[in-house]
């Protein structure tokens, strides 16, 4: 099952500290009547939104992302251009999109602003906490939405939708369940849940809108959890073409601005850059809803931004499930800081495999062994071990 590269749109997100992820979680799920809408059945709502081949429509909006995943306090939590800022609390992101080529995100922060404007063959990315702009040339006929996540790497519902959706097979149950209404739009609501007892997950929510088949809501839910533990979705959208003053900027007075061309490469799963992609790759394990990524020691010090952490709900979780390739931090702290302060809270653990330390949440389990190799999954422990023991 193919995704039309128009649908796989990421945007970045920086902390909005000052809002709360319970009340993120009422925005986004505020409970309304259920909207009437024409029966469609699971194999028409996938094909709609997994066999998308045009373009999404131009929109506005604001998505709120949350995530309750019971994880320590992690370095850089504050931090807009850090991956670590996603695991926890509620994060704000405003949309301007008219196109693959024409679009702005805003990320407000406590008393801080990080934007990214494309505009064209021009993308400008400002850090209101540094006064700093990185002016990118972008290559001819290439389309930087079309890619992966850019700086502050976080989804949006179209990317979320899309990495659980990439699990869909004889490994999931899939179903439609009660008709839902997201930021004022009614919407089909397409269930995944995983058929194996050794996934954590036990059923991602993809709302669907019924006019423009735009997933508008993600919702993941740990086994047998009545609330989810990450969601990300629309609180207001408008499927109208923004202005095209929306993509003008200018850098700010006194700002330090820099430029660099891009690689058409260097949009898809880092933070907008002309630096090489980390020697060290993590090797896969498992498939589907029981991905694991197993990481040598040496790459703990060589994760860096951008790339989808699977330490992360959306790598845990959606991507887990797709298969992507962790990642680690940016924004200046390093990955072995991440899974010091993680594993800080973990508990000693030992078997057939060897010894280390286990952090397991509801939506998530890592493990460090005592000869440095790293395994995380939104899997039981048990898969971790077994794992473990076949990566030996």
């Amino acid at each position: 099952m193919k995704f039309s590269p128009r649908a796989r749109w990421a945007v970045p997100a920086g902390a909005l500290a000052a809002v709360g992820a319970v009340m993120a979680g009422a925005l986004i799920g505020t409970a309304q009547a259920s909207p009437t809408l024409p029966a469609r059945t699971p194999a028409q709502l996938l094909a709609a939104v997994a066999g998308r081949t045009g373009p999404l429509p131009p929109l506005t909006g604001t998505v709120v992302e949350s995530a309750a995943l019971g994880l320590p306090d992690l370095p850089g939590i504050d931090n807009p251009s850090s991956i670590t800022t996603l695991l926890t609390g509620s994060h704000t992101v405003r949309i301007w999109y008219a196109d693959g080529r024409h679009f702005r995100l805003a990320m407000p922060g406590m008393a801080s602003e990080s934007d990214l404007i494309v505009n064209g063959s021009t993308a400008w990315y400002w850090q209101s906490t540094t006064n700093s702009v990185t002016r990118y040339v972008l290559p001819a006929g290439d389309h930087p939405a079309e890619h992966g996540p850019g700086p502050a790497m976080a989804l949006t519902p179209q990317q979320a939708a899309r990495q659980a959706l990439a699990a869909v097979g004889p490994s999931t149950r899939v179903t439609v369940q009660n008709n839902v209404t997201v930021a004022g739009e009614a919407a089909y609501q397409l269930v995944l849940a995983p058929r194996s007892a050794s996934s954590l997950i036990g059923q991602v929510r993809i709302a669907i809108d019924a006019t423009h088949n735009v997933p508008l809501r993600v919702q993941i839910f740990a086994r047998g959890a009545q609330s989810p533990a990450f969601q990300v979705g629309y609180t207001s959208i408008s499927f109208v073409r923004p202005a095209a003053s929306n993509f003008n900027f200018t850098p700010p007075p006194a700002a330090k601005v820099k430029t660099a061309t891009l690689l058409p490469a260097g949009w898809s799963g880092q933070a907008p850059s002309t630096r090489k992609a980390p020697a060290v790759k993590p090797r896969v394990m498992g498939q589907d809803w029981l991905t694991v990524a197993v990481l040598p020691a040496s790459a703990l010090s060589e994760m860096s931004g951008g790339a989808g952490s699977a330490a992360g709900v959306a790598g845990s979780a959606a991507r887990s499930a797709a298969g992507s390739n962790p990642g680690g931090s940016s924004g200046g702290i390093s990955g072995s800081a991440l899974f010091g302060a993680a594993m800080r809270s973990g508990t000693n653990v030992h078997g057939a495999w060897g010894s280390g330390r286990l952090l397991h949440t509801s939506l998530l389990s890592i493990l460090i062994t005592n000869n440095g190799r790293v395994l995380v999954g939104a899997v039981t422990p048990s898969v971790l071990y077994a794992d473990a023991a076949r990566s030996s």
